[in-house]
């Protein structure tokens, strides 16, 4: 696999060996590397890469005098600060993998007379639906008969078998020329899944989110949010529905920032964490950080029933997304915007701010979603041939308004990510304070523009450019 430490490279590609013996693949991030480096350097090993998994391949090789693959890593993984799941393997035992977890998704497959290891189930399904879901700080010993699971401390443990839900087609490509194409052209049926439950009753109940969502919701006095990226932008839409429909005030944070700051808890604060996973490093970290300062009402929208956000959660929400293989997001964005708003509706009503009436015109609307998606999907070919004006630029500008303005910033991340094309987003009241300066002819400008109350300010701002 290609690196995500150092350039983009086949020396830092994976998997990174020392001395010819040694094989590991890494997904995550050590911390101390640059530390391990000098020492291990000093030891006599030499580094071929720029990368910080190369020095897990040393520092393994370096425990190893007694041909114990299993004590070599568990000894590694003592001196390694930071976010792993690695894979490890050695030339003079090849029927032997040793594999552990740290701050990243890892996964064991079950099969007959055949063992795996993934980080996602998509990587297992065309193989395995039988998988064990390995814990925070777990390392497994297997080999294609036989498998042992050992915890942080290094007592032998027992880790459930289940069947995943998802089958090979999910994953299939189809008709489809990519996988984020297939995953947009599956929102429809994606929502129409998540709000399946909801969408049949007659109303809404706090059960929906749990048990005890019954009892916590009226205790609740604000709400905060944690998340990074896409999901993070959905949180920011939220904010606007739960302060405006709801009447709770709302407060959404960059999990990757929240996790390092001191905060004022309040025991009376619904922390809602978004992750399409489940494992996001960062969210899972700040929501341990919230729940370290007293947070204890926790709530997770995810899409993944046994990640360790959902474990780790109170209450939780599992959107139905179906697996997301394309890089960026798209049907779990949609999804957990429909989650947030199932919670601003059954918070609006808990509060007394959701009359009868209007809670079946909100249910009805919620119906007819997939239907109103799909006329957006048509448009396809349009879309296509409007797209011929970003592909020779170099820069974008995204604009929005109130609840819209983070949908703008979903559009610039999505240029970003799948274009390499350079994109900010900026609220449209902002142009004149700076942006402007920087806009010309050869610069598109991409607006949110729904027919609402700022329409007519949006029209003004437009002038502008």
């Amino acid at each position: 696999r290609w690196a995500t430490h150092g350039v983009p490279s086949e020396r830092n590609a994976h998997p990174h060996m020392s001395r010819d013996l040694i094989a590991v693949v890494h997904n995550g991030i050590i911390e101390n590397y640059e530390e391990l480096r000098t020492e291990l350097t000093a030891q006599g090993y030499e580094f071929t890469s720029d990368t910080d998994t190369e020095v897990i391949a040393h520092l393994i090789h370096s425990h190893y005098a007694q041909g114990n693959l299993l004590v070599a890593t568990q000894m590694a993984l003592t001196q390694l600060v930071g976010a792993y799941a690695i894979g490890v393997i050695a030339a003079d035992n090849p029927h032997q993998l040793v594999a552990a977890r740290k701050g990243s998704p890892l996964l064991l497959g079950v099969g007959e007379g055949e063992n795996f290891v993934g980080s996602d189930m998509s990587a297992l399904l065309q193989v395995t639906r039988n998988v064990v879901y390995l814990e925070e700080g777990d390392i497994v010993e297997l080999n294609v008969d036989n498998y042992r699971i050992f915890d942080a401390q290094g007592n032998q443990v027992q880790r459930p078998v289940q069947i995943s839900e998802l089958n090979n087609d999910s994953v299939e490509l189809g008709e489809y020329q990519h996988y984020m194409q297939k995953e947009i052209h599956e929102q429809p049926q994606a929502l129409a899944d998540t709000l399946e439950s909801v969408c049949n009753s007659q109303s809404l109940v706090p059960g929906i989110f749990g048990a005890e969502a019954t009892g916590i919701f009226p205790q609740v006095e604000n709400i905060l949010i944690l998340a990074c990226g896409t999901s993070n932008h959905a949180g920011q839409v939220a904010r606007y529905w739960l302060e405006e429909i709801a009447g709770i005030p709302c407060t959404v944070e960059i999990a990757s920032e929240y996790r390092y700051r001191t905060s004022v808890a309040n025991p009376k604060t619904l922390v809602v964490t978004i992750s399409q996973s489940g494992e996001t490093a960062d969210t899972l970290a700040a929501l341990n950080h919230a729940k370290a300062t007293g947070h204890s009402y926790t709530l997770a929208i995810c899409n993944v029933p046994e990640s360790a956000i959902i474990r780790q959660s109170k209450l939780r929400f599992l959107t139905r997304a179906g697996p997301e293989i394309g890089v960026a997001s798209t049907k779990a964005f949609t999804t957990q915007l429909a989650g947030l708003f199932l919670l601003t509706l059954v918070m609006a009503k808990v509060r007394g701010h959701l009359s009868e009436a209007r809670e079946q015109q909100f249910l009805q609307e919620l119906r007819h979603l997939p239907a109103a998606m799909q006329k957006v999907l048509a448009l396809e070919p349009q879309i296509a041939e409007m797209s011929k004006h970003f592909a020779n630029k170099h820069h974008a500008l995204f604009l929005g308004r109130g609840m819209h303005f983070p949908i703008a910033a979903e559009g610039a991340l999505k240029l970003k990510e799948i274009s390499y094309i350079h994109a900010e987003a900026y609220p449209a009241g902002e142009l004149k304070h700076g942006p402007l300066a920087l806009v010309d002819k050869d610069m598109p400008v991409v607006s949110v523009a729904p027919n609402n109350t700022l329409l007519e300010k949006l029209k003004s701002n437009l002038q502008e450019v």
